[in-house]
């Protein structure tokens, strides 16, 4: 019963992957269907993104008084009709409205789950957890793909938010399974506490900042790395460059994968100093001063691979580090910085390469593992709970 109860939560997380690729995809088919410059597609994102925090910082109040379960059948619920307005918009504002329940239902989910999990389950499966986020990221661009070769742009979002049906009414079946842990996950409510209590706890303030720092670093990659080779490289094809966007999320996912491996033997801690060490490793590469695009597409990697198992690993310590009781805040709390770092700094860092020149993109990156290296460390010197 465990195992299955497993199998469905790692299916709930690819269906969290799966909205998060589809407007990248898109756009430039939606952009020209609205009539809108390419930069709209940032208002729309920074909606979703907000909708997010708002759901995030509302999820410890959600998490002491429902279920796991219900909270994320609901959420999937709100993707789903994110989606389907999404499929049926013919004006650009008509975006903004769904917005709303598609950003909704993505916080709450990963508020939510990361917290049963990391209540209940080991760091190994938390590491899992978020590979198979990746898994959904991954499949979405190719669904968007065959929608703009056989349909419409329109089709992307509906096909997608099948699939989430399909992931919906699993949910609902395997409602039984959930009884499994339901003991424990009373217990861990019980006395939980909200937002404001968490964040008189020490230490919290230093790890919300360096989830806030890991997120800043993590989605500049994703958006300027094909950027940072177009105008640092020369002789690269448009398609070549549009390539290396795959970089450090295929590093992400290969630094999740080990880790689901090793975690168990090396802890949270230790596997994190590795990670931001591994990290640091793969932006030196990225600043050697070669010629040759090779050195720097294998340091993109090998950054990906060192931060694969950061973000999953800081959340997975949040008890041992703070207690159950603030457990589910801390993660709501993290969530909310998370997305914060996500949607504003990769915006501030295109406002500066502007000005400087993308040549600084790994000077930018090398100061937010610094950064987060640092508080995670002031964190664990602030706390008086031993590592689990």
């Amino acid at each position: 019963m465990s195992s299955l109860l497993l199998a469905v939560i790692y299916l709930i997380f690819i269906s969290l992957g799966l909205p998060d690729s589809l407007l990248g995809s898109g756009w430039p088919k939606m952009q020209a269907v609205f009539s809108v410059p390419s930069s709209y597609a940032g208002y729309v994102s920074m909606t979703i993104s907000f909708m997010t925090i708002i759901s995030a910082l509302l999820s410890p109040r959600m998490i002491k008084h429902f279920h796991t379960k219900w909270i994320t059948i609901v959420s999937i619920g709100l993707t789903i009709a994110g989606l389907l307005g999404f499929s049926m918009c013919s004006r650009y504002w008509m975006l903004f409205i769904f917005a709303v329940p598609y950003g909704l239902g993505a916080g709450a989910i990963d508020a939510s789950v990361n917290h049963y999990v990391a209540n209940n389950y080991s760091g190994s499966v938390m590491n899992f957890l978020h590979c198979f986020y990746g898994v959904g990221a991954v499949i979405s661009p190719y669904i968007m793909a065959l929608a703009l070769k056989y349909a419409r742009w329109n089709e992307g979002y509906s096909w997608t938010s099948y699939i989430q049906m399909f992931i919906l009414f699993v949910c609902i079946i395997s409602l039984p399974l959930w009884k499994t842990n339901g003991k424990e996950e009373e217990e861990d409510h019980s006395d939980s506490v909200g937002i404001k209590e968490a964040l008189k706890v020490p230490a919290v303030i230093f790890t919300l900042i360096a989830f806030y720092a890991y997120c800043a670093g993590e989605t500049t990659c994703f958006l300027w790395t094909p950027s940072y080779f177009a105008g640092t490289k020369s002789g690269l094809s448009a398609e070549t460059i549009a390539s290396f966007g795959s970089l450090v999320f295929g590093g992400l996912m290969l630094g999740r994968l080990i880790s689901g491996f090793i975690s168990n033997k090396l802890g949270d801690r230790r596997l994190i100093r590795i990670g931001i060490f591994v990290e640091l490793l793969g932006i030196i590469m990225v600043f050697l001063p070669v010629e040759s695009y090779m050195v720097a597409a294998a340091g993109f990697v090998v950054i990906g691979t060192g931060m694969g198992p950061v973000y999953p690993a800081i959340q997975h310590m949040a008890p041992a580090n703070f207690g159950k009781k603030y457990s589910a805040a801390v993660i709501g709390l993290q969530m909310a910085a998370a997305y914060v770092g996500s949607t504003f700094m990769p915006m501030i860092f295109g406002l500066l390469q502007q000005k400087i020149g993308i040549a600084i993109m790994p000077t930018y990156l090398l100061i937010f593992a610094i950064i987060n290296f640092g508080m995670l460390e002031l964190t664990y010197s602030k706390i008086k709970v031993k590592p689990a």
